[in-house]
């Protein structure tokens, strides 16, 4: 099995509700991964391209960069808290994907040392 990983990165704010209180407004530098494996290369010797997958979250969390991501309609009703963020791509990202590669997982960081990985 062949698993190919990119990383990507995007800017954004958010205040999560907790226990019925906000906490402050605040901004993130967040990372994001995605993994997806095959089991056979393609006629071109690859499991998915590097750029395509690249692509494929640009397309997921272009709208992320700058906002405030409690604002956006995809997180309305929901905390955008890194584990909704990481479902959110990952659930977006795998209908674009070939029927011979699998998405493993969708992870995102928003502080050193913290990640949230989801995957069915």
């Amino acid at each position: 099995m062949y698993t190919v990983t990119v990383e990507s990165t995007f800017t954004a704010s958010h205040q999560l509700t907790m226990a019925g209180a906000k906490e402050s407004l605040h901004s993130h530098d967040w990372i994001v991964r995605v993994a997806v494996s095959a089991d056979e290369l393609d006629e071109t010797g690859l499991a998915v391209d590097f750029n395509d997958l690249t692509a494929m979250i640009a397309d997921v969390t272009g709208p992320f960069a700058g906002a405030r991501l409690e604002q956006l309609d995809c997180f309305a009703g929901c905390n955008a808290s890194a584990e909704n963020v990481a479902k959110y791509i990952y659930d977006r990202i795998e209908p674009m994907l070939a029927n011979r590669l699998k998405l493993d997982y969708a992870e995102v960081t928003e502080a050193d040392g913290c990640w949230t990985k989801y995957c069915r």
